[in-house]
């Protein structure tokens, strides 16, 4: 379990191709010592298992499916990552509860600057419906971001979110680095996702597209009296 507040940043030093796979090897670059072997980190929001460790970097293999699901497919030698241990049983829980594993991906629609932020709006598909809400949390290449705003909530063939970003967090994360096009590793909030199962279950539907209101709940017993 990760909270999406970023130790540190780390460069691909190596990528050897398997096939579907891949092993990549990260050097951070801060002091983050030698990880134990086996341990997870959230390398830009993926949840990955250390290997080969060494002084302040290590090696993680990459399966198909992750390569499918995240922007992992385009990296190269030299590309920046953001890195995050997971968390200890006592430490302060910051940011939310970010699991590492990645639901989708969102393209970089535009960058603005607005009061010494940035802003950045996001295009996403329509997996997002109903995931995503105002004031929200959502972690962005592992970052625990808050959502500003939602267009399209409902939309069938996807949406879009803003989120803003302080000058520290442009400064120690790779988000300070994305332009227009570029792409990001969601993961949405696991509350949320679980919510949307649960409902799914009563509306017959894998999302809350459909919504609950008083007549819904009336139906299925939930009011009631005497």
């Amino acid at each position: 379990m990760f909270t999406g507040l970023i130790e540190g940043m780390g460069r691909v030093a190596n990528v050897e191709r398997l096939g579907p796979a891949a092993r990549l090897r990260i050097a951070a670059l801060f002091e983050l010592g030698v990880p134990e072997l086996g341990e997870s980190i959230a390398v830009s929001g993926v949840c990955l298992t250390a290997l080969e460790c060494a002084s302040n970097s290590f090696a993680v293999d990459v399966s198909p499916e992750t390569m499918r699901r995240t922007t992992f497919e385009g990296l190269t030698p030299g590309t920046t990552v953001n890195l995050e241990r997971s968390l200890r049983l006592g430490q302060r829980l910051g940011g939310h509860i970010v699991t590492g594993h990645i639901d989708t991906t969102a393209r970089v629609l535009s960058r603005a600057e607005e009061g010494g932020a940035i802003v950045f709006r996001f295009e996403v598909g329509p997996e997002a419906a109903g995931l995503l809400v105002p004031k929200g949390s959502v972690a962005l290449d592992g970052i625990s971001l808050t959502v500003n705003e939602v267009e399209n909530p409902k939309s069938s063939v996807g949406g879009g979110f803003s989120v803003s970003i302080i000058p520290h967090t442009a400064q120690v994360t790779t988000i300070g680095e994305r332009r227009a096009g570029d792409r990001l590793n969601v993961e949405f909030d696991i509350v949320g996702k679980y919510v949307a199962r649960l409902v799914g279950a009563y509306t017959g539907r894998a999302g809350i597209n459909q919504g609950i209101d008083q007549a819904f709940l009336a139906e299925h017993g939930f009011l009631g009296g005497k």
